[in-house]
């Protein structure tokens, strides 16, 4: 079991610590938060947030949907100053820092704005999705679910889709920081917004595993509004 109270896969294992090992070659005074190691006190000022594998059962079945998502801030969400997202099937790194914009691949990226005909939404569905997410699927036009939170919001944050939605039925079954944290500075870098499903703030979230959020990503500012009016929620 990791830090996080959930199985570890070797390969999530193996992926944070070539991640403990670079910062410690590096002698980086960063403290560590890991879904697997849990939180590392190395009495630095800014904390490292590792999702070693995020994705990890989709790369354990070849479904080309996992990265490794890495953010440096302080304290909470809304203190990360840089995010960084490794595709691992496209090999594509997302990154952004605070006021510098987004990139991917070095190449400045910017949110879509919002068209109802062409819609695009990526939402997290099973059995514990909430019937309001549910309802979702059977409202956008064009829905995907892909199951790794980071790339869903680097894809929201490139113009690939227009939000992504993430609400299960119990607190425990939502997102961690370390899911959303590097996406998130990425996403509002590019022109986008992020707030929990009932659209208040996250930004107090704090950098430990024992909190958790539901989301609501979105690439067009305008777009919470023209949600409800459409009856999305």
């Amino acid at each position: 079991m990791g830090a996080d109270g959930t199985p570890t896969e070797q390969v999530d294992r193996a992926a944070e610590a070539q991640v403990l090992a670079v910062t410690e070659a590096a002698q980086a005074d960063w403290n560590i938060l890991s879904e697997e190691a849990g939180a590392i006190d190395r009495g630095g000022s800014r904390t490292l947030v590792v999702d070693p594998v995020d994705g990890s059962h989709n790369a354990l079945r070849g479904i080309p949907a996992a990265t490794v998502s890495l953010a440096l801030g302080r304290g909470t969400l809304g203190g990360i100053e840089l995010g960084v997202i490794h595709d691992l099937s496209s090999g594509a790194t997302y990154w952004a820092a605070r006021g510098e914009g987004a990139f991917r691949n070095g190449h400045r990226i910017h949110t879509r704005p919002w068209d109802a005909r062409r819609e695009m939404f990526f939402l997290n569905l099973g059995r514990h999705s909430t019937p309001r997410v549910v309802a979702w699927s059977a409202k956008g036009r064009r829905v995907r679910s892909l199951g790794c939170a980071s790339l869903e919001m680097a894809l929201v944050a490139e113009g690939g889709a227009d939000a992504y939605v993430f609400e299960n039925d119990t607190e425990a079954r939502n997102l961690r920081v370390t899911d959303i944290a590097g996406a998130y500075r990425i996403l509002l870098e590019a022109g986008g917004g992020v707030t929990d499903a009932t659209s208040q703030s996250i930004d107090e979230l704090p950098l430990d595993l024992a909190h958790h959020t539901s989301l609501f990503a979105y690439a067009d500012p305008s777009f919470p509004q023209a949600a409800k009016e459409r009856g999305y929620w």
